[in-house]
């Protein structure tokens, strides 16, 4: 079994402020970090880390190969990145006080990602092996397609919303939020949509990140909710990501769904008492 992470590579700059800049609007940051983030690295680092055999591919532009290094060195196979003639992939991070976030994201040498390398990737991979995709690089619709066709399990997390076009009849398993549940399954009320999903019968399963309530997991009616792990949050970026990557790297090794939850909730748990995305992503011997 082997896990592909097709996803975004970027270079995070983050501002540490005491209240989020708006329009017309300049505040002071009292501190700044540059870190390495992107949804697709970030949760390819909390695959490594939770143990799992995950194979990463995506690109970067010739200012990036210290991302390819990174992931290398928690324990993920980066022969599949490859390089873009485009800048590598960036984001801008405002965090608050409270420790919540407000982010601007380029994409880069992530939106240079053609179906021919798409292609060439998956000829890697075979049915029963996983990929995991996100919304932050190009042709994600195609890779989801073409993975199903292959036999292989399809894990989508559709982050950022924006210009999604992967269809759920090529999804396994969907991981979203209550804004993006709401979104996906067209509804305003995050409460009808979790109502809407435990009476479907279709064979999509869903894990949905509540906040503070928890997490759950649903699959064709059946429900199981574990509660979140209170601390004190300092940076939130990156929490989703980490979540994803523990939740999958167990859900994967068998260890059933109560199981996988309740290390996700811990290693996110972990993750939002330090700054920054990838950085924050802790190891297994921290989690158990």
């Amino acid at each position: 079994m082997k896990i592909l992470n097709f996803g975004s590579l970027n270079i995070d700059m983050t501002y540490f402020v005491d209240e989020m800049a708006s329009a017309g609007k300049t505040v002071a940051s009292f501190e700044f970090g540059r870190n390495f983030g992107g949804k697709g690295l970030n949760q390819s680092v909390a695959l490594a880390r939770a143990g799992a055999n995950v194979f990463h591919a995506g690109k970067i532009g010739q200012d990036g190969t210290e991302l390819r290094d990174f992931l290398t060195s928690c324990g993920a196979d980066t022969s599949f990145v490859a390089l873009s003639s485009l800048p590598t992939g960036n984001a801008v991070i405002q965090v608050d006080k409270s420790g919540e976030n407000c982010i601007v994201v380029y994409g880069g040498a992530n939106r240079d990602i053609s179906k021919e390398y798409a292609s060439a990737v998956l000829n890697n991979f075979e049915e029963g092996d996983f990929v995991v995709l996100q919304n932050e690089i190009s042709n994600v619709g195609f890779i989801a397609a073409e993975a199903h066709k292959k036999g292989m399990t399809v894990v989508f997390n559709p982050s950022p919303l924006d210009g999604i076009d992967v269809s759920l009849d090529d999804v396994d398993i969907v991981i979203l939020n209550e804004t993006e549940s709401c979104a996906i399954f067209g509804s305003d009320n995050a409460a009808d949509v979790e109502k809407y999903i435990e009476k479907s019968a279709q064979t999509l399963r869903v894990v949905l990140t509540l906040g503070s309530r928890g997490a759950c997991f649903i699959e064709k009616g059946s429900v199981t909710t574990v509660p979140a792990v209170k601390v004190d949050a300092v940076d939130t970026t990156g929490a989703g990501d980490t979540f994803t990557g523990y939740f999958l790297a167990e859900y994967f090794g068998g260890k059933g769904v109560e199981r996988s939850l309740k290390t996700a909730a811990k290693a996110a748990a972990i993750s939002v008492t330090r700054k920054g995305a990838a950085e924050s992503v802790p190891s297994r011997e921290e989690v158990e």
